[in-house]
């Protein structure tokens, strides 16, 4: 960014990426019909998943539809390991990690390697970048089940610059830190597509030059689409036309879709801006997106790049906060923030299809007292051109959930004209619902939740696990959220009902709920915890994070806080049969990382994880307190992806 005017003017006619002069080994557009991207088996197996066979279809385009089937009911077995901060990770006896790519490893094949003391903007732009969350493992060639090779897409949601710079300390940081320091932060965020490969001795490994290596950052220009585009709202002096925001970040977990293309979440945005709430023109909206006065940001961006200053450019905030589009098989396809999925702390997105064909996105609102969120598509996925559902998501209606005591979720749209979203109560059009999406949840009485996080499908069941890391400010227990000072955290279950193929409806206008977990300590009676009857000492978690399946259906779960249990980890369970709700802990990461979101190869036998910040609560390098994952003198701590293989 550094190289970069910023100010009026910076937009380009067309916006390409930062792949640095590679060739796409496909050109754009040139892509098969979706019915290509079925396997005859994996057609069959839209019959064989129990009880989820549109799931199986939406997944089959990534090649888990027949593993989901196939291993659905196996048993799996592992002495479970103990729960303790500790310089290294942890895996059960049989199984081993390997580090596929931490931050600063280069991608493209004129990158340079990792060098603490030599990091710049530009070659931190043509590296892994830092503080790595979600993560999705597609199969290449695009549509096949391989298991061996595919493409990594992950993202980078923030800095830790006193971990990335020798000799910046925490305190001060934001008043302290060079505008050099800045760029680098800058590009170290956003989004990384990494072509990774087994080889024949069971390695994983980056493709370095892969044809589709790319990065996105924090000052890559992303198209704006949906109802909101072009709202003035949106509009700024550098953008007039309210149609192109400048990078994305603050990037948590995300989602893919059934047509091959990933959706990274803004969770939020206020950490990166500087400007007074009480001078903003929109005081009101700024308060509700949870911003507070800052005279630099965290990280003192806005010192040098004047658009982070919400104080001379009061729009800017309104262009963050959205769901990003990435085609990761198309590298010259600009990034795209799609507003039909509303404007809040988008935790994930993941998908499902409705009975009719309609993809179903659901979306979590990462704040105490905030909502929980589904998107259902106008049209269904064509099946036979994948091209023709680039503007899938621009088109739908957006709905809140109303958990009532009964057992029964609704779906509340968030539609202008419709109720209280109208003129008289400040909208209006739907871009107004959209950028004030909590705003329009409110006065339709959705329920407020303890900080929804992970929000997805089961592959096999089709049921859908909403993880909520807690809130301890709760007072009124509804119930959905049944704990006053929920510290804790808990887990629900909602059932949608099955459609006329007898398969779930993800589009129905209710679904069926209960309570998985509350966690907390079994042997502690004011926790109220509920698990399954024989979870073990190291079994049991508090605020849980992000989840996701293998293609058994088992779930996994990562926690974050790390609240009573002093240390993060991942845990799996069953979610039916008789050890339904029986958490095991599988993996412990370094002291003071958080290990995100799991992600399987179609086969089940390699397990990609994220590992975030580790040692994050140093207030400078020399306070670190390990050196994960190299332990190399002069190497700080480095977030990384690993493969967890049995051997």
């Amino acid at each position: 960014m550094s190289d970069k005017d910023d100010s009026i003017g910076y937009w380009p006619a067309f916006v390409g990426n930062d792949k640095g002069g590679q060739t796409p080994a496909r050109p754009r557009g040139n892509s098969p019909p979706m019915s290509a991207l079925l396997s005859r088996r994996a057609l069959l197996m839209r019959t064989a998943c129990a009880g989820g066979a549109l799931l199986c279809a939406g997944s089959a385009y990534s090649g888990v539809a027949h593993a989901a089937s196939e291993t659905a009911g196996q048993p799996f077995e592992f002495d479970e390991i103990a729960l303790e901060p500790r310089a290294g990770d942890r895996l059960p006896i049989g199984y081993t990690r390997q580090v596929v790519i931490r931050w600063g490893d280069p991608l493209f094949a004129d990158a340079p390697a990792f060098d603490v003391a030599r990091l710049s903007p530009a070659t931190a732009r043509r590296q892994f970048g830092i503080n790595n969350d979600y993560t999705a493992f597609l199969p290449l060639p695009l549509g096949s089940g391989s298991s061996d090779h595919g493409l990594l897409v992950v993202n980078h949601e923030y800095p830790n610059p006193q971990l990335m710079f020798p000799g910046l300390d925490v305190a001060g940081l934001a008043e302290n830190i060079t505008r050099d320091q800045v760029d680098i932060c800058i590009a170290a965020c956003g989004v990384s597509v990494v072509e990774v490969q087994r080889d024949a001795a069971g390695q994983w490994g980056v493709v370095q030059g892969g044809a589709y290596n790319r990065r996105i950052t924090a000052d890559t220009p992303i198209r704006i689409s949906g109802p909101a585009a072009g709202h003035p709202r949106l509009r700024t002096a550098a953008d007039p036309a309210g149609l192109w925001a400048l990078g994305t970040h603050d990037n948590c977990n995300g989602g893919r879709t059934p047509w091959g293309t990933v959706l990274t979440c803004e969770e939020g945005s206020a950490d990166f801006f500087a400007g007074h709430v009480d001078r903003h023109p929109d005081r009101a909206l700024m308060e509700r997106s949870h911003y507070e006065d800052s005279a630099h940001g965290r990280y003192g961006w806005a010192r040098f790049h004047e658009h982070f200053d919400f104080d001379r450019h009061p729009n800017e905030p309104n262009r963050f906060e959205w769901v990003v589009e990435i085609d990761p098989f198309d590298p010259e396809a600009p990034p795209v923030k799609r507003t039909a999925l509303g404007r809040f702390a988008h935790e994930g997105a993941h998908c499902a299809l409705a009975a009719d064909g309609r993809v179903v996105v659901y979306l979590g609102d990462d704040y105490e007292f905030e909502y929980c969120y589904r998107f259902t598509s106008q049209r269904p996925v064509d099946m036979q051109n994948r091209a023709a559902n680039r503007d899938l998501l621009d088109d739908g209606v957006l709905a809140v959930a109303r958990f009532d005591g009964d057992g029964t979720v609704h779906w509340l749209p968030l539609i202008w004209g419709q109720g209280p979203l109208t003129p008289e109560n400040g909208f209006a059009n739907q871009g107004d619902v959209l950028i004030e999406t909590r705003r329009a949840a409110d006065l339709l009485g959705a329920t407020p939740m303890d900080s929804p996080e992970g929000f997805e499908p089961n592959p096999v069941t089709g049921h859908v696990y909403i993880a909520l890391t807690g809130n301890g400010d709760r007072t009124e227990p509804n119930p959905a959220n049944p704990r006053a000072a929920n510290n804790h955290g808990h887990i629900l279950e909602m059932i949608p009902p099955n459609g006329a193929n007898g398969q779930p409806d993800h589009g129905a206008d209710s679904f069926a709920w209960d309570v998985f977990i509350l966690c907390g300590d079994p042997k502690n009676p004011q926790d109220q915890a509920q698990f399954h009857a024989d979870t073990s000492r190291q079994g049991w978690f508090v605020e849980p994070d992000n989840i996701g399946f293998d293609p058994a259906g088992r779930l996994w779960v990562c926690s974050d806080g790390p609240g009573i249990r002093g240390h993060d980890g991942l845990w799996v369970m069953d979610t039916t049969g008789p050890k339904r709700g029986l958490p095991r802990l599988f993996y412990n990461p370094p002291i003071q990382s958080e290990c995100c979101s799991p992600a399987f190869t179609p086969d089940g036998q390699t397990l990609f994880l994220s590992i975030q910040h580790p040692s994050e609560r140093a207030a400078n390098l020399a306070e670190v307190l390990t050196g994960w994952p190299d332990f190399a003198p002069g190497q700080p701590p480095r977030p990384a992806v690993i493969a967890i293989v049995r051997g």
